[in-house]
């Protein structure tokens, strides 16, 4: 009697205990990135704003040039609605927009009404072809110019008195407008227009916003240009536009509306969205998203396995063969896989008969090495050897149950010769 042998079953999936001794190292990193964040944010959050925003500190901030205007008694108002840009409007006021590109097709002809009618000043920063359009008639964006120092090259009286300044950006014609000023012409084409808007009023189409940014501002003749265009009034408007002015998901009937705002063939031009969403997101935020990835990248590097030499193990259970062989049998005979079975029940018995028969277990699987030296051996030569080692696939069970009496046969018969 065969004593039966019990075994404990095994798995090859981790433990709740592995899973957490892989994981913690990642966790770890994640948590202390997160904390980090949360802190850095918090410290931060009293004093960091946006670009060009007369709240920032940044070097991409404008706070520099807004304490020296509000040291020369101007006041200044910071605007995220279109209607407290547009209400403050006046001739005593100075509407800085931030962002032209960001206001809708609506928005930019609201503001083009309330501006011209306001006989104060407007200047815009960098608008694009369509904001360019609507914002300042007559003008038109040219291509993009690399930034830098820039003499004013004209009689307008701020420039003058600055003298060089960092300008550049977008580039502008004024063909349609005669009596358009431009200055500090980059690469031949202006990158600041000034058009008489009338009633003393004036609109100043600007190329580039650096000249105003705390970084920039002690260079050139950045502060003295920034201080005459921003503070020929009393009182300045700083207008950054914002994605949850209601004005922006409205259309309330603007100037301009209607079969006004569609091209000659009848389609909605779409040219004012020149913007991009990364132009939305604060770079705080685009380098926080670097830093996690770079972090993803080295934690995977870290955890990275690499393929090391064949390590033998020992099995959990030994099997007999003769298991083994049943086991997959029956795997054989579930898929009605006899041609395998068959294959497998050939190239066996050609690896046992080679070394009987003298010749190489090399040329065990080759027809004419294989057969002759075996005819030899066998006492009926006449026998279709080709057939029962080297034959085509069973095509019944019974059929490969015979083949592997038959492959069991000669071997006997090999082995007595």
């Amino acid at each position: 009697m065969t004593a039966a042998t019990t075994v404990s079953p095994t798995s090859t999936a981790p433990t709740p205990g592995q899973v957490w001794t892989r994981a913690r190292g990642i966790l770890a990193v994640v948590l202390i990135l997160v904390v980090a964040g949360i802190t850095f944010a918090a410290v931060r959050s009293g004093t960091n704003h946006g670009q060009l925003d007369p709240r920032s500190a940044d070097p991409k901030g404008s706070r520099a040039v807004a304490e020296l205007l509000k040291a020369r008694g101007v006041s200044i108002t910071v605007a995220t609605t279109l209607d407290k840009a547009t209400t403050a409007a006046g001739p005593d006021t100075t509407l800085l927009v931030a962002g032209p590109n960001l206001l809708t097709r609506s928005q930019q002809l609201r503001l083009n009404a309330a501006t011209t009618a306001s006989a104060g000043r407007t200047l815009l920063i960098a608008p694009g072809p369509g904001a360019t359009a609507r914002l300042a008639p007559g003008v038109r964006a040219e291509t993009h110019h690399a930034v830098s120092a820039l003499a004013p090259s004209c009689e307008f009286p701020a420039a003058r008195r600055a003298g060089a300044a960092d300008l550049g950006g977008t580039r502008y014609t004024t063909a349609q407008v005669p009596a358009a000023v431009t200055c500090y012409p980059s690469a031949g084409i202006p990158s600041l227009v000034v058009l008489p808007t009338g009633a003393g009023g004036d609109t100043v189409v600007l190329g580039a916003p650096d000249f105003l940014h705390n970084e920039r501002l002690d260079q050139q003749g950045n502060a003295s240009l920034a201080l005459q265009l921003l503070g020929s009034r009393p009182h300045l408007v700083w207008y950054l536009p914002s994605l949850t002015d209601p004005s922006a998901t409205t259309d309330d009937g603007a100037p301009g509306g209607g079969d006004e705002e569609r091209s000659e063939g009848g389609a909605r031009d779409d040219s004012a969205d020149e913007s991009s969403f990364l132009d939305l997101v604060p770079s705080g935020w685009l380098w926080g998203t670097l830093q996690l990835a770079l972090a993803a990248v080295l934690a995977a590097v870290w955890r990275a396995r690499r393929l090391g030499p064949l390590v033998t193990e020992r099995l959990p259970v030994a099997i007999r063969a003769s298991e083994s062989a049943e086991g997959r049998s029956l795997l054989y005979r579930k898929a009605n896989a006899r041609d395998r079975a068959a294959d497998a029940l050939r190239a066996a018995g050609r690896t046992r008969l080679a070394p009987l028969v003298g010749v190489p277990v090399r040329d065990a699987h080759t027809p004419d090495v294989l057969l002759p030296a075996v005819s030899a051996r066998v006492t009926a030569p006449d026998r279709d050897l080709t057939a029962l080692l080297f034959g085509t696939a069973p095509s019944t069970d019974a059929a490969l149950v015979l083949l592997a009496d038959q492959l069991d046969a000669l071997e006997r018969e090999v082995r007595t010769s």
